[in-house]
């Protein structure tokens, strides 16, 4: 077995144990690597987060920025990384299907497809449509030496759709697509979440937004994932906005009292 093939596998089986795994998204190596220096045991890009150190909005990077931004977290700490796709970068299956084989050459463990097209007049893929992508999507991630672990993502309540019975009917779906993880991003009460669970024999992700359950009562669900999206990048971006905006306004210095903690955690990442 490749370390590849290793990591894909350690992946998905960290996806099947009693408690959640908590899934923290690095941006660059920097936090990659803290993040593994505090004890988390798998990575997962965030495509926000890597759009903001580019100065851009999320869904601002092409596809060969987002797969090379993939391999340099692949190259940063020895944990399994899954890439944020975004919705593959195409429309047709087809072109999905390449991503995911593209997406394989940079030595990740998993990766994730959504269902969001990324256009106004009509957010979300017809439900065969969507269907039909991750099919293609599996097929390709599952073929070779490496079971890349594809998370199917139904994005309705991101996008002014929240009807939880069709995101329950798409997740259901993917399932039987071949998909090894499920996720709808956006559900925050604790009977949408249950329900969604029950609803499906895979693994369920959980974004961890305002307003969601504690990650215990979250593993009393049987929830199998929790990850944060783009938000330690923001909280990263927060910290810094505000401690310029004391220098630049007040002139005063209380922020080097976060810069030593950060100074702490940065020797203890990288030495």
């Amino acid at each position: 077995m490749t370390d590849q093939a290793a990591k894909a596998a350690h992946f998905l089986e960290l996806h099947h144990r009693d408690t959640p795994l908590l899934l923290p998204n690095p941006w660059d190596p920097g936090s990659a690597r803290l993040f593994a220096s505090i004890g988390f045991e798998a990575l997962a890009t965030t495509s926000s987060g890597h759009s903001a150190a580019l100065g851009r909005l999320d869904g601002g990077v092409t596809r060969e920025e987002a797969l090379g931004h993939a391999g340099i977290l692949v190259a940063a700490t020895p944990l399994p990384v899954s890439a944020d796709l975004e919705n593959g970068f195409a429309d047709e299956p087809a072109g999905v299907a390449e991503t995911v084989r593209l997406a394989i050459e940079q030595g990740l463990a998993g990766c994730s497809v959504e269902d969001f097209s990324g256009r106004d007049n009509q957010p979300i893929y017809d439900a065969g449509l969507a269907a039909d992508r991750v099919a293609a999507a599996a097929e390709t991630a599952h073929a070779g030496p490496v079971h890349l672990v594809l998370t199917a993502r139904a994005e309705n309540h991101l996008h002014n759709h929240p009807d939880l019975g069709d995101t329950i009917t798409r997740l259901q779906t993917f399932q039987e697509k071949g998909a090894d993880v499920l996720y709808a991003p956006g559900l925050t009460e604790m009977d949408d979440i249950r329900a969604v669970v029950e609803s499906v024999d895979l693994p369920v992700n959980v974004l961890a937004l305002p307003g969601a359950p504690r990650v215990s009562e979250l593993a009393e669900v049987g929830v199998k994932r929790i990850s944060v999206g783009g938000l330690f990048s923001l909280v990263a971006l927060g910290a810094v906005a505000e401690a310029a905006g004391e220098f630049l306004n007040e002139g005063t210095y209380r922020f080097w009292k976060t810069a030593a903690a950060g100074a702490a955690a940065r020797d203890a990442a990288f030495s």
